[in-house]
């Protein structure tokens, strides 16, 4: 510090004074940093609340259109993927959304197969007020279902197999006792699955017995409540049922009014 000439102390530029020995002191410039820092963290921290609630509430709306669509007894769960969501829903286009559902019904009376979890990836998912339908550009999805369901719709105790690929029936015939067959399992058109290459495993089947398996079993089951769109690509076995795997384009979900 420079004094004045009336003899007051202070800061004072004198012709030749370098000016950075007058800046403020290094403390104030902390403190204005660490402000400025906390602005930016709270513009942020704002922006990804508002954002959240936007996703958190298209979840909801996609869930509510799902469920209305497949008439399923509870909402599925819904992620929306990507971030911000906000801009995705300016474009009216969601880039990536996933779906779990549990206990679609099936439709019809013949045989009819629920599925008992469907977990779907939808790509290009629009986005619109109506809340009875929702439309996605590409669709990747995967049907399990139990071997209790299977059992149910086929009349047949079914469960899986040692041998890959194949599922086995337990039967109870009259004077024969208990008999497992073995057979393939495979994907064919029209979104059904064929039950081939029957074999018994155990026991003796009397041609009454054949003749009841070939009525339960020539036929495919037809895989109903299907959003339309979806196509049957491939049928595996697992311990606890089979998963059926589906693509589409251009796949809407909506209620399934076909009777068969």
């Amino acid at each position: 510090m420079k004094p004045y000439p009336d003899g007051r102390l202070g800061h004072r530029l004198d012709p030749g004074d370098d000016f950075a020995s007058v800046r403020p002191p290094r403390r104030m410039m902390r403190r204005r940093a660490a402000v400025f820092a906390t602005c930016l963290l709270t513009v942020g921290a704002t922006a990804v609340i508002v954002d959240r609630v936007a996703a958190s509430r298209v979840e909801s709306r996609t869930a509510e259109a799902f469920q209305k669509g497949m008439g399923t007894p509870e909402r599925p769960s819904v992620d929306v993927r990507g971030f911000p969501v906000l801009p995705q829903l300016a474009s009216g286009t969601l880039r990536h959304v996933d779906i779990t559902a549990e206990d679609i019904p099936a439709r019809g009376n013949s045989r009819p197969l629920p599925v008992t979890r469907l977990t779907v990836g939808l790509d290009e998912l629009q986005t619109s007020s109506d809340a009875d339908q929702a439309q996605a550009q590409a669709v990747d999805a995967t049907a399990f279902l139990s071997y209790e369901d299977l059992s149910d719709a086929l009349g047949l105790e079914i469960e899986g197999d040692s041998e890959p690929g194949r599922v086995r029936a337990q039967i109870v015939l009259p004077f024969s006792g208990d008999v497992t067959v073995s057979t393939a399992v495979a994907a064919v058109s029209a979104n059904r699955i064929a039950f081939t290459d029957l074999s018994v495993t155990q026991g003796q089947l009397p041609a009454a017995g054949q003749a009841l398996l070939t009525k339960v079993l020539a036929e495919p089951i037809q895989l109903r409540n299907i959003p339309k769109g979806l196509h049957l690509r491939s049928v595996t076995v697992a311990p606890s049922g089979l998963n059926a795997h589906f693509t589409g384009d251009t796949v809407t979900f909506r209620p399934d009014t076909a009777a068969a």
